[in-house]
């Protein structure tokens, strides 16, 4: 099992994942992006199945499952998603992944096989995890849960500007559309579905920079470490 985790939920454009990856760079922990690996299985099924159609075809999954690995390596200070051992980093950041994502995602074996995924990558290790259940699913033991919200126009912007610096373009409108779908999409969903833990801390980050969104969590984290473990 993991020894010491930050668990970071929250919906698209959060901050979850900038500040994830800061909080583990600065406390010198194993940075886990879950959603990276649902979007790099949300690549190979829409490479596997050849159709433009929005409806998910569970034999494929199921048998795409019994044949894929996803694996989350740490290159030169950067964590690289590699899937089938190729380096999908920037080809599961389209938008066409990110449309269809939440629907892959929702399918209960996906969830089941990668949830096992997930806790053998953070096996012996410090970790900061970030995704959808991570505090209430995957790792509801966390020493430290965090929920992640934001207005959902300062997400959209936040999302534009990352496809920005990846040089793809993408419609203002349609990227609002698409976070408020995942949103009622993922929260609605039967299977582990996005909502916050009991016992985790909300972080508002519409008004936060990024580095007072790392600062402020990376306090938390601390302020946990320090504290005595019960007897």
């Amino acid at each position: 099992m993991a020894r010491f985790v930050v668990a970071i939920d929250g919906g698209a454009g959060s901050g979850k994942s900038t500040t994830a990856k800061g909080v583990a760079k600065r406390l010198d922990f194993f940075y886990i992006d879950t959603g990276a690996m649902y979007r790099a299985f949300t690549l190979k099924y829409l490479r596997s199945s050849g159709s433009g159609s929005r409806k998910v075809d569970i034999d494929l999954i199921r048998r795409l499952l019994r044949d894929t690995t996803v694996d989350l390596r740490k290159e030169d200070n950067e964590m690289k998603v590699y899937l089938d051992n190729e380096d999908v980093s920037l080809a599961i950041r389209t938008p066409e992944v990110s449309d269809f994502v939440s629907q892959v995602s929702a399918i209960s074996e996906v969830r089941d096989w990668m949830v096992k995924r997930q806790r053998e990558v953070a096996e012996g290790k410090n970790v900061v995890c970030e995704g959808r259940d991570i505090g209430t699913v995957v790792f509801p033991d966390a020493q430290v849960k965090i929920f992640m919200v934001a207005e959902v126009e300062v997400r959209a912007a936040r999302r534009l500007r990352e496809l920005g610096e990846k040089h793809m373009n993408a419609d203002e409108n349609e990227v609002m559309e698409n976070i408020r779908f995942r949103d009622k999409y993922d929260s609605e969903r039967e299977h582990s579905p996005l909502r916050r833990a009991n016992d985790a801390i909300v972080v508002d980050t519409t008004n936060l920079t990024i580095e007072e969104e790392i600062e402020q969590v990376k306090a938390i984290v601390e302020k946990r470490l320090a504290a005595p473990e019960p007897s």
